[in-house]
């Protein structure tokens, strides 16, 4: 069993303890997250403190564009669906049990409709299991290219700074288009009845924020506790992206507390992460307008919890909603070798122009030009490569991941092992050895990496509405079956 028994959680839950009793909602909405990214993971001791504190909402984000393009494009998840299930049906039971909300956004990680139906699935198959009856809200987040361009001709897609200009051909060529919602679908979700939701692309704070938006708490103040919320146990010290962390937002502040006893909130370690991610420490921007933390102040209210006030909410002028989209660029293939040989390291750069220009004069006339080929020297700013003017040191041995994209899965196998059978016999001046320059770890030394995609779009789309886009479908479900 994923977990031998709820029945602990449950009692807790619905036992007086000692931290507080139950107050009135209107005094104060107290928020569970459970990790910072769902099937990430958290300790069952951490989740069992937070029901003891009797929260109002569960609540989890579960996607990121920080693992790039691929997952959007590809229509899958970056997290592991046993991770994911073994998530869910820890919060999902308890969260029915209980009688308190489990809110999800950006399903299966990018939010588009296969990412939501990846989540729905597994949903369906722990009402199943263990037999739930309950009211289930679903947010699809995917856009058909057709509305994109027809709001393209109207001039409502803009760019989000540094992205470029769109272009009709941007969005032609995207594969998936999702938008990240606000709050506002999630409170008409749980106006409706929901006791779970699961939404596609969502800014990352309305999952926690929207139930205190609902009961009428300050906006700024609600999606402020959810910025901070969204990453989990981020904020704490040490920070773990697997573990629980917990909101206590009232009338004009909040208050952050991490759920295990190793970990502590500072003013530091608070403030630090409401800045995470962003380019501008005094505004927040969101869908429909930016937090102004000009007046924020951050309080010590005792050795591990942070009072948050003084956050401000500003409109904009119209409401906007940030799109995402990927196009399909080829197909990849990597092998990765290692050289301790101090005269190649040191020519290392020479080698790599000339290795190169001789898989381009090999193909050129051979009808494969267009391809991407790179080296990547880790132990030479393998990581700091992409920045100009960067001359670290060079370590005593080498690791090189050669990687080529082509059009199609064999153009790239052909220009990826051609360049690794060239460097490892590649003949550079003052070599000693006639044998391979390279050590290989692995056999076969090419890998097949598959399909390549980029961000085809990362601009805003001018809404009539928050909920324009978002229609809430609802699905009830009795003893486990779906009425």
């Amino acid at each position: 069993m994923l977990l031998e028994s709820l029945e602990p959680l449950v009692s807790l839950a619905n036992s007086k303890t000692e931290y507080r009793d139950m107050t009135p909602i209107t005094d104060e909405i107290r928020v569970l997250s459970t990790t910072a990214i769902l099937g990430y993971g958290f300790p069952e001791a951490s989740f069992r403190e937070g029901m003891k504190r009797k929260p109002h909402v569960i609540a989890a984000d579960a996607g990121s564009t920080d693992p790039g393009p691929y997952y959007l494009g590809a229509g899958v998840s970056f997290t592991d669906r046993n991770s994911v299930k073994r998530d869910l049906e820890i919060m999902i039971q308890a969260g029915v049990e209980n009688k308190i909300p489990v809110v999800v956004g950006s399903a299966g990680g990018s939010g588009a409709n296969a990412h939501v139906d990846w989540v729905l699935e597994i949903v369906r198959e722990i009402i199943a299991d263990k037999k739930l009856s309950l009211r289930l809200a679903v947010i699809r987040s995917e856009f058909d290219k057709e509305t994109i361009l027809r709001e393209f001709d109207k001039g409502h897609i803009t760019p989000l700074a540094p992205a470029p200009e769109a272009t009709k051909k941007d969005i032609e060529d995207s594969v998936r288009i999702v938008a990240q919602m606000g709050e506002e679908p999630f409170v008409e979700a749980l106006k409706g009845g929901a006791d779970v939701i699961i939404a596609g692309r969502s800014y990352d704070p309305s999952v926690f924020a929207c139930l205190p938006i609902k009961e009428g708490f300050d906006r700024a103040l609600a999606l402020h506790m959810g910025k901070i919320l969204e990453c989990a146990a981020i904020c704490a010290l040490p920070g773990s992206g697997s573990d629980c962390m917990f909101g206590y937002l009232r009338k004009d502040h909040f208050v952050l507390e991490p759920l295990s006893k190793d970990r502590k909130c500072t003013t530091l370690s608070v403030a630090g992460h409401t800045l995470y991610e962003k380019t501008d420490p005094y505004h927040l921007p969101g869908p429909g307008g930016a937090l102004d933390l000009h007046g924020c102040h951050f309080e010590q209210i005792d050795d591990n919890k942070v009072k948050i006030s003084g956050t401000v909410f500003e409109p904009t002028d119209g409401y906007f909603l940030k799109l995402e989209g990927t196009r399909l660029v080829g197909y990849r293939t990597i092998s990765v070798a290692a050289t301790t040989d101090p005269i190649m390291i040191s020519k290392i750069d020479s080698i790599i122009e000339s290795v190169k220009a001789r898989v381009k004069d090999n193909f050129d006339n051979y009808g494969i030009k267009d391809y991407y080929l790179d080296f990547k020297i880790y132990g030479k700013n393998g990581v700091m490569s992409m920045f100009e003017g960067i001359d670290g040191h060079i370590g005593s041995e080498l690791m090189v991941v050669i990687e080529a994209v082509a059009k199609t899965q064999k153009e790239a196998d052909t220009i990826c092992s051609f360049a690794r059978s060239t460097m490892l016999h590649f003949g550079y001046e003052g070599r000693i050895a006639t044998a391979g320059n390279l050590a290989f770890p692995f056999s076969p030394s090419d890998c097949h990496m598959g399909e390549v995609y980029e961000f085809s779009l990362y601009h805003l789309l001018k809404a009539e509405s928050p909920t324009q886009y978002f229609p809430v479908e609802y699905v009830e479900y009795a003893d486990g079956q779906r009425k």
